[in-house]
Order: structure tokens, then sequence, then C-alpha cells
């Protein structure tokens, strides 16, 4: 046992070179107000294609935080998405929705200096449960806990959405001066003129999104990936949100139309709400406790937009692989998903059209 323990550590320390745990230790020590910190185990944590998550269990001596831990570091794998946050940003944008009351692990301390592990990184407190959405989806009990998960998801975000814009909150993040999900469009845009293929279905979807886009109610913090596979459930309850790289000022209805798009339902086509439940249970937690109340005929639009993006993503992390070398299955898999994305678009426009609530 202690010799697995030994080469768990020695792991660690050896893939957070240069530095590594004799430089983290003592300025862990002096962020937390302890005597001293110990580290004395470290694993790299599944999953995490645009993140490493490391598992630390710590010994802290003296101070408020005394006692044993299970912490995550986080910091960015070897190819990071140029849309992503720098790891302090997603930490002060946690700490953030922390103070609003959002459920997230407990924001312990980040640094943005590279000298000290050879990159920059965030600590955490490690949560339990399961964030792998299509076990989740799949799991038995659903139809039990499901309709009051999505509530509880619901109130969650409208937490996130009770952050705005205020002299020194997140002054990092750039305020949107125009249309928010016209924005969105042109930078979708601009990420697919240097794509490896062309889409003519997407550029139509883009621009009918550009020409429908509505009026945000008020420009909020927006998660920005908001959806079955970055939360965490333990016995049916959820216990933290997780993954806050893409967060940004924005329409508060962009975090909606990505939970409920089909693609993050994870084959549960039929439970609009993740995969989880009925849109009428989201919705009832979400306007129990915003302060600007949304209803279900406003989202379509967003499930168009969330299935352009995703689309968009999926294509530049394909080019990853087809262009940028990166030999990995995910990616190559990833690449192959746009046509799906393309029609779930093109479905929503249809029946929008069909309905006469569009043109």
């Amino acid at each position: 046992m202690a010799q697995a323990m030994d080469d768990k550590v020695s792991t660690g320390r050896r893939m957070l070179e240069p530095g590594g745990f004799v430089v983290l230790e003592p300025w862990l020590a002096s962020e937390i107000g302890a005597e001293r910190v110990a580290i004395v185990g470290a694993a790299l944590l599944a999953g995490g294609a645009v993140q490493q998550n490391w598992r630390l269990d710590a010994e802290v001596t003296g101070g408020a935080r005394a006692g044993r831990h299970a912490w995550v570091l986080r910091t960015d794998a070897a190819a990071s998405l140029d849309v992503s946050l720098d790891r302090l940003s997603e930490f002060r944008c946690i700490e953030a929705a922390h103070k609003a009351g959002v459920k997230v692990a407990e924001p312990i301390a980040a640094s943005g200096d590279s000298g000290l592990i050879g990159r920059p990184f965030a600590i955490q407190a490690l949560v339990a449960g399961n964030a792998q959405g299509r076990r989740i989806v799949r799991d038995p009990a659903l139809v039990e806990f499901g309709e009051d998960l999505a509530r509880e998801i619901g109130r969650e975000l409208a937490r996130i959405h009770s952050v705005r814009p205020k002299a020194g909150v997140l002054s990092f993040l750039p305020i949107p001066m125009t249309n928010p999900s016209r924005r969105e469009v042109a930078a979708m845009r601009k990420g697919l003129d240097g794509a490896s293929e062309a889409r003519p279905a997407l550029e139509y979807v883009l621009s009918w999104l550009d020409a429908n886009a509505p009026e945000p109610p008020a420009i909020t913090l927006v998660h920005g990936d908001f959806r079955t596979g970055n939360y965490m459930v333990e016995k049916g309850q959820l216990t933290a949100v997780l993954d806050w790289e893409f967060c940004h000022w924005g329409d508060p209805r962009e975090d909606i139309g990505w939970f409920i798009a089909r693609c993050w339902r994870f084959g549960n086509d039929d439970k609009v709400a993740g995969g989880i439940a009925k849109l009428a249970s989201l919705l009832e937690g979400y306007n129990g406790v915003a302060d600007i109340k949304l209803t279900a005929s406003e989202l379509p639009y967003f499930e168009v937009l969330a299935a352009a993006r995703w689309a968009t993503i999926s294509l530049l992390q394909g080019d990853r692989f087809i262009k940028g070398g990166e030999r990995s299955l995910e990616l190559a898999l990833t690449g192959l998903m746009p046509p799906e994305m393309e029609w779930d678009a093109l479905d929503v426009i249809d029946r929008l059209v069909t309905k006469g609530r569009v043109t």
C-alpha cells in the first residue's frame, strides 16, 4: 500500500514538473494560512480533453484548514482551446458563483504563474458524485429523481444568472456591446474560416441565427457549458457544477438552450431537460428563483444556437486530428459529428417556420 502511494506521488511530481510539489507545498501553505502542507498522494483523474484534473491528498498543519483533505488540481492539457479561459480566470468565475450560492466545489487557491508547476492551475475541494452523462441518463433510479434533479438544476442556473456585470466583478470578462447571440455567431464564423472543409448547411444555420437573434432580457453570467456531463450527481442529488472554462457575460437563455439541446440528452430524446426530465421541471426550478422568468417559447432559437455551436466545435476538434496531427480517437470521432448537429438545427428551424413563428 505504501509503495502504491509512493508511486502515485512520484508520478505526480514527474508530471507536474518543473518545481513539482516541492514548490507547491509551501506556496499552498502560504495561500491558505497554514503552517505546513504535505501532499501525500496524487493521481491523474479520468476525462479532461481540454483540461487535466489531478486528485491531491493533502495533510495540513495549523490554520483554519488543519487536517486531511482531498483536493482537485486543474490545469491545462497539452492542447487547449483558444476560446477557453485560463485557469486563474476560471477560478475567479467559480469564486463568484460560489459567493452567489451556486453548488460548486469549494475554491481553495489558484495561480497564473507557470513557474510553480509548469502551468497555471487552480485547486478546489474534491466532491463526491458521478458526472458521466450516459450513466446519469441511464440510471434505473432516474424515474424517481429525474424531475427533482431538473428543478434543482434550474435553481442553480438561476443563481448563476443572478451574477450581473458591475464594478470589480469579473472585470476581465468582456461585456458584449452588441447582441450577444450575434456575437456568438460571429465567433463561430471566425472559427469556420480556418476549418478543413466547407459546411454549407452550417453556414445557412448561422445566417438564420444572425437574422433572427432576439434581444437579451438581461446580460448575466453564463456558464457556457452547462449540460449533463458537467455536473455531479450523488444518490439523485446535485453535488457540484463543473467546468467553468467557457464562462462569459451573455444572454442567460444560452445556458438553457445548451442544456436542452438534443446532443446532450445522450439518447433520452423524450426528456428534453438534459436527458433527465421534462422541460417544465427545469423551468419550474429556474423561475422559482430567477428575477427574470423564462418561457418554453423563448428557447427554440437557443437550441439552434447550441446545435450550431457544437457542430462548429466538433469540426474544429476534428481538425486537431486531421490538421494538427493529434492522434486521438476521441478527436477523430468528434470530427464526425457536424452533420448530426446540422440536422438538429435545421429540424428546429423547419418546425419554427412551419408554425409561422419565424421566416
